[in-house]
């Protein structure tokens, strides 16, 4: 078995008080991004996100996406909208750095999503791979 890991977050979880309406908007947004969603009815992951029922609700979180380039960040907000996200600040750049150009959702539980790219970048690295023995 083998696990893709990010190289700065190792996951971030968050407690929804509707998994399956969560599921369809971070299937949406993420499928947008090449990213695949994964798991059962209480529960999904996808990459470093980990999303699951449960209570108490622990509260708002802001998650920023990667995107490729501003096409994506444009095609990831109107997936997130046709899922039932809601508008938190639509694509465009920002004022953060030159290049920054980003988009916002708030998801179904109200969690502020965003999907951002840098302008023109090199990875260092696509994941970090780790292997473990069954």
């Amino acid at each position: 078995m083998q696990f893709h890991r990010g190289r700065l977050i190792d996951h971030i979880q968050i407690v929804s008080s509707d998994v399956a309406a969560s599921r369809r908007f971070y299937e949406a947004v993420l499928g947008v991004l090449g990213i695949a969603v994964e798991g059962g009815e209480e529960w999904f992951y996808a990459d470093e996100l980990f999303v699951s029922g449960g209570t108490p609700l622990t509260g708002r979180c802001h998650i920023a996406f990667q995107a490729a380039d501003a096409e994506t960040v444009a095609a990831f907000h109107a997936a997130g909208l046709a899922a039932g996200g809601r508008d938190n600040g639509g694509p465009g750049e920002r004022s953060y750095h030159p290049g920054y150009y980003a988009a916002f959702l708030l998801d179904p539980d109200g969690n502020n999503i965003e999907a951002v790219t840098h302008g023109p970048h090199r990875r260092s690295a696509a994941s970090v791979l780790i292997d473990v023995d069954d």
